[in-house]
């Protein structure tokens, strides 16, 4: 079950740089500025907890 940590982890990466984007440029200027910030603070959460999850997949190897 290598691969789901992994996916799960891109995923989290993705959602935080999707937050990231919005902060940083204005031209989704559709999506409020508080999804960006949920954004960003849900996917920082996801990288490090699935990071953590990765690491002690690897190490029990």
């Amino acid at each position: 079950m290598f691969n789901r940590p992994v996916v799960a982890l891109i995923g989290s990466f993705l959602v935080l740089a999707v937050g990231l984007f919005r902060l940083m440029t204005e031209s989704l200027s559709t999506t409020p500025l508080f999804i960006a910030y949920v954004f960003i603070i849900t996917g920082l959460i996801g990288v490090v907890a699935n990071g953590i999850r990765l690491g002690k997949t690897n190490s029990g190897r």
